[in-house]
């Protein structure tokens, strides 16, 4: 069966990138939840040691992306975000094996990751190997005034 998605092409990413980021944070996180970053927050993270960003582009434009950081011999995938229309079609699961393919290449031991409880990609989270460690109650605040659960989870690397 044919999706009539082209091929993904996963490129680094920068400050360069910071107005297909906010798109596709804008996109792909429900602002009610309250999890989306902040420009002057992307920009700041991304100048820091340890900081990496993966695009994910289809036919040039670009779709998602994931951006992890690395500390000591351990990382953590802070944002990862597809725009809702190319969900589905497994860029999700590509940025996450290059997330974690990176990380095994920068010697880390243990990725994690810290998801609003609830989100549908703990499923993808959950298909790689990642496990839930803890959570945080009341962590994400929506607009609304309205406050969300945050589950962290983890997988230790081989």
């Amino acid at each position: 069966m044919s999706t009539g998605l082209r091929m993904v092409e996963l490129v680094t990413g920068s400050a360069a990138d910071i107005a297909a980021v906010e798109r596709v944070m804008q996109e792909a996180f429900e602002p009610r939840f309250g999890e989306a970053w902040t420009r002057t927050q992307c920009l700041g993270i991304l100048g820091m040691p340890g900081i990496w960003l993966t695009m994910a582009r289809v036919d040039g434009a670009i779709v998602g992306f994931a951006l992890a950081r690395l500390i000591l011999d351990e990382a953590e995938l802070l944002l990862l975000a597809i725009s809702p229309r190319y969900r589905r079609r497994g860029i999700g699961a590509a940025l996450l094996r290059s997330v974690i393919a990176e990380a095994r290449g920068r010697g880390v031991t243990v990725v994690h990751l810290e998801v609003r409880a609830g989100n549908g990609a703990i499923a993808l989270y959950q298909a790689h190997g990642f496990k839930k460690t803890g959570e945080r109650r009341d962590y994400y605040r929506g607009r609304g005034g309205e406050s969300f659960d945050a589950h962290s989870y983890a997988v230790t690397l081989a």
